[in-house]
């Protein structure tokens, strides 16, 4: 077994935040967008055209604990 299969994901991608939310793929990057942009109410990092969303951020978010 490869020592990357014992890393713990932590970031959702796109796909994950489609999933979890029940949005279509287009709404979801347009949520995301904004929510890069405004700062909130989660990080949402932008690298290059990619999104990754902490999960941490996230997760307080979706739990109502942000």
């Amino acid at each position: 077994m490869s020592e990357s299969s014992n890393i713990e994901k932590q970031v959702y991608e796109p796909k994950d935040i489609q999933k979890i939310l029940g949005m279509s793929r287009s709404k979801t990057y347009n949520f995301l967008e904004l929510v890069h942009k405004n700062r909130h109410p989660f990080i949402v990092m932008k690298i290059d055209r990619l999104y990754k969303i902490p999960k941490e951020s996230f997760d307080k978010w979706i739990s109502g604990l942000e």
